[in-house]
């Protein structure tokens, strides 16, 4: 009789995630300076096929994910997305668009919502027009997500409002805000930049100063209080300018998962960009299998695996220990602290780059092109009203 290995019997397998993020696909329409998804792309010709998706989504339900973000790039570029949508609201899952709302026509929109869609997330890039179809690097882009709220209202699903706050609109939160009423929308998401994948490349444009950013703080908690009941304001705080780090998506391993448009599966978004971790995929793998034994979540779940001064913290359950992925880009380790962290002995070197950055006198977007690296990539000039800005 083999008896098992007493690390693997006292083991307890971690709880089932609360939400998965599918990222159907990167192809996307827009251009967006801050763009979230990694340097290189994943091309159309390797994205999972619609079958392979659909166990995905079973597989999900069954090991008690309760809500489904179905994303991109353009999650509407599939032509598959009513098939997959409405497989995974067959299953049980809690179904959420996330869209550029560009492209999208009606019709498709009504088919969604025939399929049992239960939510849309749309994006916007500022209150302005003009300056909202700069940061998306695509002229018109601002009316057409206007006409796509409409619609997303008359077939009566909910609508949140996303934008990602950075230099180029941070003035411009009350306005955002206000729009996303005039939109109709129940909730929408303040959320300031985070400085990973092609947000990286462009952080000396995008980030705002330490008074940009208490002031937009004190405009989001004063319209809380007078939009409350009306509209929920769902805030992302910046990390550089930040004394105690976020629980990066809840804790590492802890509560949701990503897969990619060619089904390889991560903790969080910004995971590979950490070199020494091995990912699995859905094409070899099962999801649960994955989520339970993958040698990436089992990397940082937890608290095993920290150093000072988070070993001896009392917050280690709490925000345990920050985002890895921050901790790697600045301080060059992802077992470190998360330098937003002011006990982080690399607190005062994120600091100092936010502060350096925000006073740089960059002009130029580096814009998110499918194919391009940051080295290729187009730098476009910012105009307002036909001058440099």
């Amino acid at each position: 009789m083999t008896l098992p290995n007493p690390s693997e019997a006292a083991r307890v397998a971690p709880p089932a995630p609360l939400g998965m993020l599918a990222e159907l696909t990167h192809r996307c329409p827009l251009s967006c300076p801050y763009c979230s998804n990694p340097v290189e792309l994943d091309k159309r010709s390797g994205e999972l096929d619609t079958e392979t998706w659909k166990r995905v989504f079973s597989e999900a339900a069954a090991m008690g994910v309760l809500h489904l973000h179905l994303s991109g790039g353009e999650p509407t570029a599939r032509k598959d997305i009513v098939e997959l949508t409405a497989h995974a609201v067959k299953v049980g899952l809690y179904t959420n668009l996330i869209t550029s709302g560009i492209g999208v026509q009606r019709e498709k929109l009504e088919e969604l919502a025939n399929a049992g869609l239960d939510h849309v997330q749309l994006s916007i890039q500022d209150a302005e027009a003009e300056n909202a179809d700069k940061i998306a690097g695509l002229s018109g882009a601002h009316d057409k997500k206007r006409i796509f709220a409409g619609w997303v209202l008359e077939l009566g699903m909910p609508l949140t409002i996303n934008a990602v706050i950075h230099r180029g609109n941070v003035e411009n939160i009350e306005a955002l805000v206000n729009m996303a009423l005039d939109f109709g929308a129940r909730r929408v998401e303040i959320a300031h930049s985070q400085y990973y994948g092609w947000a990286l490349e462009n952080r000396k444009m995008l980030m705002p100063t330490r008074e940009q950013v208490m002031k937009a703080a004190e405009t989001v908690e004063r319209l809380r209080a007078e939009l409350q009941g009306k509209l929920v304001i769902d805030a992302v705080v910046p990390d550089y300018y930040a004394r105690r780090p976020k629980p990066c998506v809840g804790g590492w391993g802890k509560q949701s998962l990503n897969v990619t448009p060619q089904g390889k599966v991560l903790p969080c978004h910004a995971a590979e960009t950490i070199p020494h971790l091995e990912f699995d995929y859905v094409t070899e793998k099962s999801l649960s299998e994955i989520w339970t034994n993958g040698s990436a979540f089992e990397a940082y779940r937890g608290t095993d695996w920290m150093k000072e001064p988070c070993t001896s913290c009392p917050r280690k359950e709490i925000d345990f220990g920050g985002c890895r992925c921050q901790a790697l880009a600045i301080t060059g380790d992802p077992r470190n602290a998360d330098p937003a962290c002011s006990l982080s002995p690399f607190h005062a070197k994120i600091t100092s780059l936010a502060i350096k950055d925000a006073a740089d006198d960059g002009r130029d977007y580096i814009y998110r092109r499918f194919g391009a690296t940051p080295g290729n990539a187009a730098r476009v000039q910012i105009t307002r009203n036909g001058a440099p800005v």
